[in-house]
């Protein structure tokens, strides 16, 4: 009786094992088949989303003058989905105030991309992928939070026009951007710059530069290298004095440099020929300059014109010069006085 108890027990335990490892089985596969379930609802649910997400940003691309330009205005995309790579061949993007905060690593995928417009967003970081946008001409991200500029930008070898204003943050460039032969239009207005960049005054198109509402303390003594500059923008700056070199900048035609901490003007700025039109207003220059009556009816905007243009200019110069002759005749006069009444008392 002893052993066929055991023998029962046995088989009992060996009975109760085996159910449990079905239960285990059966409630595992069950489990599996409801993951599965949930995964592909899953892959649907994504794929008809993406669908959605598709379709809605279709809805933003239109083609003018033969180009496919994707454009947003006043929505909020804080982020652009991974959708928007079935668009590649948009050419142009127009995205501003849409509270952007990343340009998406996916850019690299926008071969066919010639502008691309981010202005008035929140975005912090140019992606070094930007390198691949070989077609690109114009990047706009002005008014954004951009604090660094990656060298691979400099690899946009068809870039032509370049905006960073109001970046805040922004106080300098990598050196390769001077591999940007093309670009011909830069503004670095509204930032943190102390001094114009020497890869700035590298590019050999350069034609118009924006500098103003910097920090600038000096211009670099060889910006007469800046051949091709015809308008240069340096108002609300902190500059003191400019060089001499800049009288050698045969190409500029306007020179902005209003509300600087200037004390003089360099006297070879006189023989700049082609320079039409020059603003030294709100600067504490250190003789005051009158000049003749102009006619009764020029307006106000002639006037003012007038007052702090290049006749301003030429007029300064003048008197500087006359004043500097007279305060060393003064001087000298002083010193021979001085010998005489030496000589005198010996």
């Amino acid at each position: 009786m002893t052993g066929l108890t055991v023998c029962c027990g046995t088989v009992n335990s060996v009975k109760a094992l085996w159910e449990t490892r079905i239960k285990k089985s059966k409630d595992e596969l069950k489990k599996d088949s409801e993951q599965r379930d949930r995964r592909a609802v899953g892959r649907l649910t994504g794929a008809w989303e993406d669908r959605i997400t598709l379709a809605k940003l279709k809805e933003k691309v239109v083609t003018e003058e033969g180009r496919v330009i994707f454009r947003i205005e006043k929505e909020e995309w804080t982020t652009l989905p991974p959708a928007l790579v079935q668009l590649s061949q948009i050419q142009e993007w127009q995205l501003h105030r849409t509270g952007l905060q990343r340009i998406p690593r996916f850019i690299s995928s926008f071969e066919s991309l010639i502008v691309l417009d981010l202005s008035r967003n929140s975005v912090t970081e140019i992606p070094r992928e930007i390198g691949k946008l070989t077609r690109l001409r114009e990047l706009l991200l002005s008014y954004n939070r951009v604090s660094y500029v990656p060298e691979e930008l400099g690899c946009c070898e068809n870039l032509e026009k370049l905006e960073l204003a109001m970046n805040r943050d922004l106080d300098e460039l990598p050196t390769q951007l001077s591999n940007l032969k093309k670009l011909y239009h830069l503004d670095l207005s509204m930032n943190h710059f102390t001094t114009i960049p020497d890869c700035v005054v590298n590019l050999p198109s350069l034609e118009w530069l924006d500098m103003g509402s910097n920090i600038l303390e000096s211009l670099p003594d060889d910006i007469h290298r800046m051949e091709k500059l015809h308008t240069l923008w340096l108002p609300r700056n902190e500059l003191e004095y400019l060089p001499d070199n800049i009288s050698r900048m045969q190409s500029l035609n306007t020179l902005v440099l209003s509300k600087n901490k200037l004390r003089d003007i360099p006297s070879l700025m006189e023989g700049m020929s082609n320079l039409g039109f020059v603003n030294f207003r709100d600067n504490p220059l250190t003789y005051e300059v009158t000049l003749p009556d102009l006619k009764e009816d020029v307006d106000e905007e002639e006037n003012d014109r007038e007052m702090f243009g290049c006749e301003f200019m030429h007029y300064y110069i003048q008197e500087a010069r006359k004043r500097g002759s007279q305060t060393f005749t003064s001087l000298l006069n002083v010193t021979l006085d001085s010998v005489s009444e030496t000589a005198s008392s010996l």
